[in-house]
């Protein structure tokens, strides 16, 4: 698109010229409280000006990361309690693959076709579409794709399972959600074999759906969660969480069984913890469902197909690829930023900050309604 943005505040972009743009993506998820916000900047200006970077590997105590991680595990289940911070998300799924692989001493993974995860060699093998990984092979061995709610796929867990990885709610395939109880079945699968079960909340979590966490709807706790995207409030950071008992496995045989230099920057650890008060005190979860329900009234065309939803993540579906980027050029145009999926190109992304107010809803349909 080629659009130059020099400033962002609230729900909006705004370019060289002047033009605002209402953000319908959020950074693909990442500014869950909007742009700009002025607790994060001080966060973030307060921690510049005390230090930025000292070690990561345990000689010291870090106040703003250890601060953050006692927030986050006091807002997850029990046994999702040590929390290893990273640089990214992708960062956080080759981890938690490592884990897996320690604890269960098998080396099988078994994820989902039109899933994503990241792109380093680790969360590339596991993403599911081959037009990705084709050009980098070869991959991880032992590595098998199968449909999200499938069979196939519970079936296919076995004693040489190290694990299961999942997203909680399909994001880039279009906004595809666990049906029929599978996410629950899969769960029990994954008991009955021993095998660890990983819930990517990179896209999901942090309220998108309308719950701090996906995994909240479907009354599911996953062995390994995986978080990213919003954890940093705009800074760059990712983490993969599990209980102390397993985490323990990397801290010897090799003595640093993950390492990474940046991960719980203090700066990131200072931004993500102050976004995450936000969004817990200023009540902004408790609006989704309203917000979600508003979208849903609006978008009303012949040419959508369908509107996908939970929560805040929504994927409306036209007829082909060609139609979602006309009506996206023409979005652009009359001051609408969205974009597509990965996997779903025939659907346009919603994903706005969640601090989108009614009446930004009400703009934004008029504007999608107007493109198409």
């Amino acid at each position: 698109m080629g659009i130059e943005i020099v400033r962002a505040s609230g729900t909006y972009l705004y370019d060289v010229t002047g033009k605002a743009y209402l953000d319908a993506i959020g950074g693909i998820s990442v500014c869950n409280i909007g742009h700009s916000n002025l607790r994060v900047i001080e966060a973030v200006q307060q921690q510049a000006a005390q230090y930025m970077h000292v070690m990561v590997y345990g000689e010291v105590v870090q106040s703003p990361q250890v601060h953050y991680g006692t927030l986050l595990a006091q807002y997850l289940p029990e046994q999702l309690s040590c929390i290893y911070f990273t640089n990214s998300g992708s960062e956080a799924t080759d981890g938690a693959i490592k884990l897996a692989r320690r604890c269960t001493g098998r080396t099988d993974i078994i994820c989902c076709n039109n899933s994503y995860h990241g792109h380093t060699i680790g969360a590339l093998s596991v993403m599911g579409d081959e037009y990705w990984r084709n050009a980098f092979r070869p991959l991880l061995p032992g590595v098998w794709h199968y449909d999200y709610n499938s069979e196939e796929l519970l079936n296919a867990i076995n004693g040489q399972t190290a694990c299961v990885i999942v997203e909680t709610i399909q994001a880039e395939a279009g906004v595809v959600e666990p049906a029929n109880n599978w996410l629950a079945r899969l769960r029990r699968r994954c008991d009955e074999t021993g095998t660890l079960l990983i819930l990517d909340e990179i896209q999901c979590g942090f309220g998108r759906t309308g719950k701090l966490w996906g995994f909240e709807h479907y009354g599911v706790v996953p062995d390994i969660v995986l978080l990213g995207k919003a954890l940093g409030g705009g800074m760059p950071m990712g983490a993969f969480i599990s209980s102390h008992s397993l985490m323990a496995q990397l801290t010897h045989d090799p003595v640093l069984g993950h390492i990474t230099t940046f991960g719980g920057h203090p700066v990131c650890s200072a931004a993500g913890m102050a976004a995450m008060r936000v969004l817990l005190d200023d009540g902004i979860i408790y609006q989704i469902a309203e917000k979600e329900a508003k979208f849903h009234e609006l978008l009303k065309h012949p040419a959508i197909v369908a509107v996908r939803s939970k929560g805040l993540l929504m994927a409306i579906e036209l007829a082909d690829t060609h139609h979602v980027r006309q009506v996206l050029e023409r979005c652009l145009e009359r001051g609408l930023f969205s974009d597509w999926f990965l996997f779903a190109p025939h659907c346009i992304r919603i994903a706005p900050p969640l601090t989108i107010s009614i009446e930004e809803i009400e703009e934004a349909c008029a504007m999608i309604l107007a493109s198409l």
